[in-house]
């Protein structure tokens, strides 16, 4: 059961935007000899995007790098907001709030790293990974338990849908006879 304090944090929250490297990612890039870029998600963690999805909230990414992979995954995930390229994380943040008619208070932001942490300190709830860089753990209201790339996101997503209600629900419910 969800705390009281936990219910009263994700109230509001309709958005979260994650972070790619350090998050979805244990933070590892691979680039073999033909240039080619391959990166590792979590399962768990895209199963957790979907069912925040399939509960009516909306899950996007912004992340500083450019990534052919995490067009792919996005695609994979049904993950419409896709922002990369921004190093300077805020203004992008800020430009999809306004698109989507959604405050800074009604969004979570769970980044890893120094460029993260214009967006934590703007968001209503700012979340890190356990192995995020020291001042990223300091600007974080929530840090998991989970590495990036581990399942931090499984357990963001599903620590929310706890305190909103929505975790049961989201469950699949056939069981075999």
């Amino acid at each position: 059961m969800a705390s009281n304090k936990d219910i009263e944090i994700a109230k509001p929250i309709r958005l979260i935007l994650s972070d790619v490297d350090g998050v979805l990612t244990d933070g590892s890039i691979t680039i073999d000899n033909a240039g080619i870029e391959s990166k590792t998600f979590y399962v768990r963690d895209g199963l957790a995007i979907k069912l925040w999805q399939r509960a009516g909230f909306i899950f996007g990414i912004l992340t500083a790098r450019n990534s052919q992979v995490v067009k792919l995954r996005a695609a994979e995930l049904d993950i419409q907001i896709v922002r990369q390229g921004f190093s300077d994380k805020l203004p992008a943040a800020l430009e999809i709030l306004s698109q989507l008619g959604i405050s800074a208070e009604e969004t979570c932001y769970i980044g890893d790293d120094l460029p993260d942490l214009p967006v934590l300190y703007e968001v209503g709830l700012p979340v890190t990974v356990l192995d995020a860089a020291p001042e990223v753990l300091a600007a974080a209201k929530w840090t998991m338990q989970s590495r990036g790339g581990r399942g931090a996101v499984r357990e963001l997503i599903e620590r929310l849908l706890k305190a909103k209600g929505c975790w049961e629900n989201s469950l699949p419910t056939q069981r075999a006879e």
